[in-house]
């Protein structure tokens, strides 16, 4: 995995498919079981990062993949 500023505030990732899946799979983990200390705000909010997750992955779904040599 590669991490790097892309500008003040946003991360540019590059990851394998097997590293961001074990990272969705964690915070699916945490938001469907979540322990009551965790805030609901931040509930909130990690639920809403899995929503735009996959939305997105249902767009790359949807696309040829580069495997498919488009």
């Amino acid at each position: 995995m590669h991490l790097e500023w892309a500008r003040p505030g946003v991360l540019s990732a590059t990851a394998h498919a097997f590293e961001f899946a074990a990272l969705v799979a964690a915070a699916r983990f945490v938001a469907e079981s979540a322990p009551p200390e965790i805030p609901t705000e931040a509930l909130e909010q990690l639920r809403q990062i899995l929503h735009d997750y996959d939305t997105q992955a249902l767009r790359l779904r949807e696309a040829a993949s580069p495997a498919d040599g488009a």
